[in-house]
């Protein structure tokens, strides 16, 4: 198993129109898909790799998280910090800049941080602290950390270090890999029928077949 990287971040809103505006319309991520039902509202927005996301719930109820900067030590019980989004080049993260304070958003920065440069600014409504991040150095060797402090567990290596976890046992056969039918059902015959969405090319022989059957209207 190799994790590719980042599918998507998931993060609550209580305005799923301005959240789009601000990651669609101004941070020009594409709006990729979306249900919506009973008072609840789950939509994904795309980066140009065409696999990594960031989604929203809205719900009745939800409420936006309080400001906080990213790094910054809180007492509050969170899990989450800021979202880095990558650029190319200088030039695009100045035009970024550019494009943020001419919509009246506070943008802090660049801050250089040795082997990049990074932006912060926050989602307007939402108050997610976000970063922009342009990388001008590559690794030579990984892990490369600077630390007063070393970890010996960093020392290990940059990859899996094995025998710190139980390997599997069993392997789930074929028969046995079903998924329960989850609220985003809808989706699949609403975008078959309408034509927003296929089935991959790639699938498991059989798999479309029993996938209705074993999940039926």
């Amino acid at each position: 198993m190799t994790l590719k990287g980042i599918n998507h971040l998931a993060f609550i809103t209580d305005d799923m129109t301005a959240t789009i505006r601000f990651y669609r319309d101004l941070l020009g991520l594409r709006l990729s898909a979306g249900i919506g039902h009973d008072g609840y509202r789950h939509y994904f927005f795309q980066f140009p790799d065409g696999e990594t996301h960031v989604a929203f719930f809205e719900y009745d109820g939800a409420t936006v998280m309080n400001r906080k900067f990213p790094g910054d030590r809180t007492s509050e019980p969170r899990g989450f910090d800021h979202v880095s989004f990558t650029v190319e080049t200088r030039d695009e993260l100045y035009a970024l800049k550019d494009r943020l304070e001419a919509a009246g958003i506070e943008v802090e920065g660049a801050v250089d941080h040795g082997i990049f440069w990074s932006i912060y600014f926050y989602d307007p409504h939402n108050n997610i602290p976000l970063e922009a991040t342009w990388q001008f150095m590559q690794l030579a060797r990984m892990p490369a950390i600077t630390e007063d402090d070393p970890l010996a567990v960093a020392a290990e290596g940059e990859g899996p270090q094995p025998g710190h976890w139980p390997e599997a046992e069993k392997s789930t056969p074929e028969a046995e890999m079903r998924a329960l039918t989850g609220n985003g059902r809808p989706m699949r015959e609403h975008f078959l029928e309408q034509g927003l969405a296929r089935y991959r090319d790639d699938l498991p022989e059989g798999f479309v077949a029993r996938l209705e059957r074993d999940n039926p209207d």
